[in-house]
């Protein structure tokens, strides 16, 4: 019987799990879109339902994060002259990109060693 208490109802750990997801979103979403100037205009974007490509048109590097519709948090890239960069589009649900941010290029992993 010790063992019939500590376990969870199916729906109740479904719900648990469904409400854990929607907020770790919430929880982990860095406050640096709201706070960060826009991109660059010679920094242009091309949004599909599957990826949204980002060109630097730009003499310079840029570091640039997008901004979606629904708040979702896309990761700050660093994007040499001429250079392409590919994040999530605005799939199923219609979370459309709203603009480019510039980010902080110190936070930025480039994946170069």
């Amino acid at each position: 019987m010790a063992n019939d208490t500590k376990r969870m109802s199916r729906p109740l750990a479904l719900a648990v799990a469904v409400a854990a997801g929607l907020l770790t979103p919430l929880a982990v979403t860095p406050f640096v879109a709201a706070a960060a100037p826009p991109a660059p205009d010679c920094v242009e974007h091309f949004q599909s339902w599957r990826y949204t490509e980002v060109h630097n048109g730009c003499a310079d590097t840029v570091s640039v994060t997008v901004e979606y519709a629904n708040g979702q948090w896309a990761p700050c890239r660093v994007v040499e002259p001429g250079g392409r960069v590919t994040f999530a589009g605005y799939g199923t649900n219609g979370n459309y990109v709203t603009g480019l941010r510039a980010c902080d290029p110190v936070l930025v992993t480039t994946g170069r060693a």
